[in-house]
């Protein structure tokens, strides 16, 4: 059954601004009244009625159409309209004023997924995928959002869930009764259970760095020496001009981002200072925040000038780079062929471009994106790419599993392994949103748009 609401509450669930249509959604116990009451007569679940809006003074508003959704089988769980207008913000707003004034509440942000949440339709994996899905700017993203909202992520879970309960209610089992002990085969058995699931929360815990990679993108960083033309790479592959870029060394004093789909991948470009062996103050300052973009990056992007000799790099840049996180670009072959390259670099990818003439950019798209495939843990079929927040709870769960499974080896007390066990269940159910904390709910839906 549906959670009770007092309030009906409606939003425009479509982006601002003016449209072809706009789509007000209505969820809560008086959805089906108010449509009976506006348009007359009771709505037919799953039916869509064209009819005129009229307001409670009788004035026309817009010609609509209005689709019922009868509790429980609706986006929320309740009673759910959905009214399609003419795209005018002001017929929107009309509309919406005039629900408000036959007594539905302005919805809070998210406040449609959570009741969702709440009323049983998706567990709390699936409506951060939700999220996911409208900020999903690449084929992978959306995919792995997909994939999350269909609720791999939540059997994979609950599975998990099932197998440890079985595992608590033994132990807890032999707790109820002190005169026993826990045999030794039983032991061993709940040991290999325990390490499996230990295994299993490690296997997902090592996908938080993909995931970061689809929602933030794949952060690539291009360094080189002053006036190697970084910048006007930069500019190429983003297709507009981003960076201002002038024949004098050294321009680049701080660091510039920009995001761009690439294939099936969210590339986000990260311009940075030169780096020159000799550099004024400021410069010095410049190459500072380039290491320290070195630092976080996922790819590099080694621009070199064809024309001049290769450059001797800092070592803490240079200890970063190996050949399945770099591409050499040498750039200037409009004006000099490609020289040789140190020992150190003979296995890297290279290309060779002219970022003045636009030479090469799509070659080196394709390695960029090859590299991606080929080292950033692609996602298969099945894989699930976990957020920060299933990270934190996969953390704690596998470390309660742990500490259980060293008890279980000592022959420790089993209240002491209960207690971790324990710990490991509560850790896990999070994730799903089976255990109750109203202050994570409320955060977390609050990041949502007004009209989900």
């Amino acid at each position: 059954m549906p959670v009770a609401h007092e309030d009906t509450i409606a939003a425009l669930a479509t982006p601002s601004g003016e449209s072809a249509i706009a789509l007000i959604r209505v969820s809560g116990s008086e959805s089906a009244r108010l449509m009976a009451e506006i348009f007359g007569g009771p709505p037919l679940p799953r039916s869509s009625r064209h009819g005129d809006y009229r307001d409670r003074e009788g004035r026309l508003v817009d010609d609509v159409l209005f689709t019922f959704f009868a509790q429980p089988a609706s986006y929320t769980g309740e009673d759910t309209v959905e009214i399609g207008c003419h795209g005018n913000p002001y017929i929107a707003q009309r509309v919406l004023e005039d629900l408000f004034a036959r007594g539905c509440r302005p919805a809070e942000p998210g406040e449609f997924t959570k009741r969702a949440f709440l009323n049983g339709r998706m567990d709390l994996s699936q409506a951060e995928a939700v999220m996911d899905l409208i900020h999903a700017r690449s084929e992978r993203a959306l995919e792995a959002a997909n994939r999350q909202l269909r609720g791999a992520l939540g059997r994979q879970i609950a599975g998990a869930i099932a197998r440890l309960v079985d595992v608590v209610a033994e132990v807890e089992a032999y707790i109820d009764f002190p005169e026993e002990d826990l045999p030794t085969a039983n032991r061993i058995r709940l040991l290999a259970a325990v390490t499996a699931l230990r295994q299993e929360a490690g296997r997902l815990l090592a996908t938080a760095h993909y995931g970061a990679l689809l929602r933030d993108g794949v952060r690539t960083v291009i360094v080189g020496e002053p006036n190697a033309g970084k910048s006007s790479l930069l500019n190429r592959l983003l297709g507009w001009e981003r960076a201002l870029v002038s024949p004098e060394p050294g321009t680049t004093r701080d660091f510039l981002e920009e995001p761009r789909v690439l294939g099936p991948h969210k590339i986000r470009f990260i311009d940075t200072a030169g780096l020159n062996p000799t550099p004024a103050p400021l410069e010095r300052r410049g190459i500072e925040r380039t290491l320290e973009r070195a630092a976080e990056a996922d790819l590099f992007l080694l621009v070199l000038d064809a024309s001049l000799p290769c450059p001797i790099l800092p070592p803490e840049l240079a200890g970063r780079l190996h050949a399945a996180n770099t591409v050499v670009v040498w750039n200037k072959t409009d004006l000099a062929a490609p020289g040789d390259l140190p020992d150190a670099w003979r296995g890297f990818s290279r290309v060779a471009v002219s970022a003045l003439q636009g030479q090469g950019i799509e070659e080196l798209e394709r390695a960029i994106s090859l590299m991606v495939d080929k080292e950033q843990l692609v996602l298969d079929g099945d894989l699930i790419a976990i957020n920060a927040r299933h990270a934190t709870d996969l953390t704690e769960a596998g470390e309660c599993l742990a500490a259980a499974e060293a008890k279980l080896r000592a022959g420790a007390a089993d209240e002491l392994m209960a207690s971790d066990l324990r710990g490991a269940l509560d850790a896990l159910g999070r994730i799903g949103g089976r255990v109750d904390h109203e202050q994570i709910l409320d955060k977390l839906f609050s990041a949502f748009c007004i009209g989900k």
